[in-house]
């Protein structure tokens, strides 16, 4: 069991991440987009949408250094035990609940504004609600795992994470892991696999093209011509077959 959920359930995840990207972007091209809603409500969207993107940065840039950044490094260049932790425990927190926020800001305006409702798929239900578990789990890790129930996620969650992308596995420090850090490993794995096949892809996209693209040329036409040509007196003949 230890192996199916913490090794093959990873690879079989990321596995439909980069396959499921490739198939979405070969086969629906314009499909690839935020599907925005601005139009029908922007009141609640003016708040909801940077509390929510701005707040899953931050949370997302503390994952890079977390997970991503092997403990002795920090320590290497002066940041101690406990100024990293407190700095993810004072960061992450703050960044947590501005993205909760935000992210209960949105879902209630995508429920209450009727055509933001109905323009709501049954794969965009699904991944709010797979996206919400995995943030409230990763919030009460921050608080919990480090506050409450100390558990250094850097000696266990973190070098297993690192090791499937070395195939270095090690399924055993998951498995002596707390259930909160256990369930939002694997619903964030879950969240890879879902990812292609929703709204997500537009964290992938980037006008690059603009950086290429011809000039678009804008010329002002002289007072009194409507047209491309000028306007001339009278009738212009039409021929009307029969």
């Amino acid at each position: 069991m230890s192996t199916l959920l913490w090794v093959v359930w990873p690879y079989v995840c990321l596995a439909v991440f980069v396959v499921g990207h490739w198939w979405r972007y070969r086969y629906d091209k314009f499909g690839w987009t935020t599907r925005s809603s601005q139009l029908y409500e922007s009141r609640l969207l003016r708040w909801g949408s940077p509390l929510f993107h701005f707040g899953l940065l931050f949370v997302l840039g503390g994952h890079v250094m977390g997970l991503g950044i092997p403990k002795p490094w920090t320590e290497a260049v002066g940041i101690s035990e406990g100024v990293y932790h407190f700095l993810a425990v004072s960061i992450g927190a703050v960044a947590g609940v501005c993205t909760v926020v935000g992210m209960v800001i949105l879902i209630y305006r995508r429920r209450t504004v009727g055509p933001v409702f109905s323009a709501t798929t049954r794969m965009d239900k699904a991944m709010y609600a797979v996206l919400a578990t995995v943030i409230l789990l990763g919030l009460a890790n921050t608080v919990l795992g480090n506050v409450v129930n100390h558990y250094d996620y850097r000696e266990g969650v973190s070098i297993w994470f690192r090791g499937i992308f070395r195939f270095s596995l090690h399924p055993e420090l998951m498995v002596a892991a707390p259930l909160t850090f256990q369930l939002h490993g694997l619903a964030a794995f879950g969240l890879f696999a879902l990812w292609p096949f929703t709204r997500l892809v537009h964290v992938f996209s980037a006008p690059v093209g603009y950086l290429w693209r011809p000039y678009v040329v804008y010329r002002s036409k002289p007072e009194g011509r409507l047209g491309a040509r000028a306007t001339r007196r009278g009738w212009d003949r039409q021929d009307v077959g029969r």
